[in-house]
């Protein structure tokens, strides 16, 4: 059996960003939540403590991309559910900000003077009045009009383009869209600009945030993400590699921007496959088609439709969300029960028993035996991605493992537990993602 290695979700990252029309490449740097180097690292809190943690925060995070958890699909994050911290410097001259960054939200936002209502933050609030960089957006504008109806509105007397979110937990923020100048610390050297970047200056927020981060760093497909703004500036392409060490002193994961952050070969010799991307709405998120799941040599079709239909598509297209913030895989409540059995029929040397905790479906205990994991396949459209035993199951206790998938009754999500030592590559003007595994341990 494979040692499976307790993995957690959250990681605060420093990334490039370019102001050059020229294609750059960045890598970026990640450091575990609950790594030994993070800020909010707590030496108080058990590895099972923080892992079950993440198992929460997954299926919270999971409820804001149905439909039925909230109006507004583009608002992204349900409260303090996000699993990664990005720092980086706002304004002129810059002053250091530490936010959410959230591969389902659009717009970056933090934390403004003078604020009507915030919730605690451990850090000072961002000031326009002392940045010389700092610029209204006006209302009749494209960047203001990219919001849709119900999350933009107009100061008409000052022409200032306002925002309002409203999540899923009841956090809600409000306030000016603007533009800033935002630098970043690379992992390799100084800080780079990238002037000019649309943001929500908050002055009105509460709710469920961490008291550690200003904000929220939009990091979807939308049209004011931060990805979509750097655009050109990276190729439009960017990857991660996650290693399953990260939560350790020694673990090092990586995001990659630009050019050379995807594999420029599709063969067998390298090892890469490709799936499509599938447009639809809201393009916040990053869609995928799964077409079957094999255990062993057993391959069971997915039964799981489109949770967001888009006009005559085929409701099998864009069945799964791909996203690296949530921890756990969900899987379409109806297809679940015969892949859950087949998994059971499968584990040998353990029997099923209850999780403790009362989080995961599926869990095997072992006694003094060994137990012995099948191989678990994810056949997405053109891509058969296999997993490795660290990708499907986790170690709850020396004698106790469980599979890292769960049944849904709303959106399926491909969590970041599946990708772990995979570089997972988005390149958005051919609209695929590519799969390649590879040791992300050792990736700098």
């Amino acid at each position: 059996m494979t040692t499976l290695t307790l993995l957690f979700t959250s990681f605060f990252f420093l990334m490039t960003l370019s102001s050059s029309t020229n294609p750059r490449n960045f890598t970026v740097e990640l450091i575990h939540r609950d790594s030994p180097h993070s800020p909010v690292y707590n030496p108080q809190t058990t590895p099972t403590d923080r892992l079950n943690a993440a198992f929460l925060r997954s299926i919270s995070r999971s409820r804001r991309f149905s439909h039925h958890s909230q109006t507004d699909l583009q608002s992204g994050l349900i409260g303090a559910g996000g699993e990664f911290f990005m720092s980086i410097t706002l304004g002129t001259p810059p002053m250091n900000v530490l936010a959410i960054a959230d591969t389902g939200s659009d717009l970056t936002w933090v934390q403004c003077k003078p604020c009507q209502q915030c919730y605690k933050e451990n850090g000072p609030l961002f000031d326009k009045t002392q940045s010389s960089t700092y610029k209204s957006v006006p209302c009749e504008s494209r960047n203001c009009n990219a919001l849709s109806t119900n999350e933009r509105g107009c100061d008409e007397a000052k022409n200032v383009c306002k925002y309002r979110y409203s999540y899923g937990d009841q956090s809600f923020t409000k306030g000016d869209v603007a533009t800033e100048t935002i630098s970043i610390n690379s992992a390799s050297g100084s800080p780079v600009s990238f002037p000019g970047t649309v943001f929500g200056c908050g002055y009105d927020n509460g709710g469920t945030f961490d008291e550690t981060g200003s904000g929220i760093i939009g990091l979807g497909g939308g049209q004011l993400s931060l990805i979509s703004q750097l655009g050109s500036s990276i190729s439009n392409k960017f990857s991660y590699c996650l290693s399953h060490k990260s939560a350790t002193v020694n673990g090092t994961s990586v995001i990659n921007l630009g050019t050379n952050s995807i594999p420029s070969g599709l063969n067998e010799a390298s090892h890469v496959i490709s799936t499509p991307l599938v447009e639809k709405e809201p393009k916040t998120y990053y869609y995928l088609t799964l077409e079957a799941i094999s255990v062993g040599k057993t391959k069971i079709p997915y039964t799981g439709t489109s949770y967001y239909p888009n006009n005559d598509d085929v409701s099998m297209k864009g069945n799964i969300i791909i996203d690296s913030g949530t921890t756990l895989t969900l899987l379409e409540s109806g297809f679940y029960d015969g892949f859950g059995a087949a998994v059971e029929g499968a584990v040998t040397g353990a029997k099923r028993v209850s999780d403790p905790q009362g989080l995961l479906s599926h869990c095997f205990k072992s006694g003094s035996a060994e137990i012995g994991l099948p191989e678990i396949t994810m056949h997405f459209t053109g891509a058969d991605v296999k997993l490795s035993p660290l990708n499907a199951f986790v170690k709850v206790s020396e004698d106790m493992v469980c599979m890292s998938m769960i049944p849904t009754t709303e959106v399926a999500i491909y969590g970041n537990f599946a990708q772990m030592d995979f570089l997972v590559g988005y390149d958005l003007e051919t609209r695929t993602v590519s799969f390649q595994r590879m040791d992300c341990t050792n990736t700098i």
